[in-house]
């Protein structure tokens, strides 16, 4: 009987193809790095080996020689969020930009999980990560400090200010949206967020809502204050009880809540924005794709991205003077969910 032993594919190196070619490994490397100080013969008999041979340079080695490997991680909470989707396409892009390559992680919005994450991409010896997420526990940002690979994060804040981060004034942004449904005359103006146990709802976004209260004159009533999974059948749950404490309007924290809301909504017969106004908070492609389409409050999502990595390069690159702690503008869109 004869026994069938299955041989790994053989790897082919630089060498290999510096003598099938008959050049030096150097001549190679700029050929595989598109240096133009290659002779155009020469590039073509080069190719054609690389071709022949089927020669994939090792990054790994390369970055073991160099001390670097050009690749980011980036640690997404939920990859199906179009908000976070739309963050990492500004990262991919600039990271495209600058050479670097993407890992991306997707860390199910398990804080156990997340810390994984977070080490099995620094064990992969990554020149820098992106973190993205509802919340920044102390066990991530301890992770994070005792690394020593630059982390940023992207449309977060630490309220301690140590990880450097981009994002826009979310006390600003709640403020914004308040006054204008108020200007519609509404008195009882809903709040619905995440858990409010994650900092950008407890932290921020429920002080900003108070304190927006209280500028246009309006008392804070807890039955008002809704917390809610970011999901769209949560937000269909959370009607009967914007209903029942007979909100006017509503601040919505999560686009797929506010669709969920809108739509259950529709469904009982209320009249939107007549007897209901929805004002959402990202502006992701949801608001445009239901019908009324949602007004929100409008973050820069794609610059918050692209702005996190540029920032992420200059500190990789140890560039002077630079700002660790970004803010972004925002502004108002207005559509059919609102009476203005």
């Amino acid at each position: 009987m004869k026994v069938g032993i299955f041989m790994s594919k053989e790897v082919i190196t630089i060498y290999d193809v510096a003598r099938e070619a008959d050049v030096s490994m150097a001549t190679v490397s700029r050929v595989v790095n598109g240096n133009p100080n290659v002779k155009a013969a020469t590039r073509r008999k080069v190719l054609d080996v690389i071709d022949r041979l089927d020669y994939r340079p090792n990054a790994v080695a390369r970055g073991l020689a160099s001390k670097r490997t050009t690749t980011i991680g980036v640690i997404i909470p939920d990859i199906t969020n179009l908000y976070f989707s739309s963050l990492a396409r500004g990262i991919d892009d600039i990271a495209s930009m600058y050479k670097y390559n993407i890992i991306l992680a997707n860390s199910d919005q398990s804080p156990l999980k997340e810390l994984q994450v977070l080490n099995a991409l620094l064990a992969k010896q990554v020149d820098g990560i992106i973190y993205m997420g509802y919340d920044l526990s102390e066990e991530m940002r301890n992770e994070m400090l005792r690394s020593k690979t630059p982390v940023v994060l992207a449309g977060l804040v630490d309220p301690q200010e140590q990880v450097p981060s981009v994002h826009v004034d979310m006390v600003e942004t709640i403020k914004a949206a308040i006054e204008t449904l108020a200007a519609n005359g509404n008195k009882r103006i809903g709040f619905v967020s995440g858990p409010l146990a994650e900092q950008i709802n407890g932290t921020y976004r429920l002080k900003a809502y108070k304190k927006a209260l209280q500028e246009v004159n309006l008392p804070y009533d807890e039955t008002l204050v809704v917390e809610s999974e970011y999901t769209y059948k949560s937000g269909e749950k959370i009607v009967s009880h914007l209903l029942a404490s007979n909100s006017t309007a509503v601040f919505v924290s999560d686009d797929e809540i506010a669709v969920g809301i809108l739509n259950a909504a529709i469904e009982r017969g209320v009249k939107i924005p007549e007897e209901l106004e929805i004002m959402t908070s990202n502006n992701s492609k949801l608001t445009r794709l239901v019908r009324p389409q949602l007004s929100s409050v409008t973050p820069p999502l794609y610059d918050i991205g692209a702005v996190a990595m540029r920032l992420l390069t200059k500190i990789m690159n140890k560039e002077d003077n630079v700002e660790e702690q970004v803010l972004l503008p925002f502004r108002m869109t207005h559509r059919q969910t609102t009476k203005n």
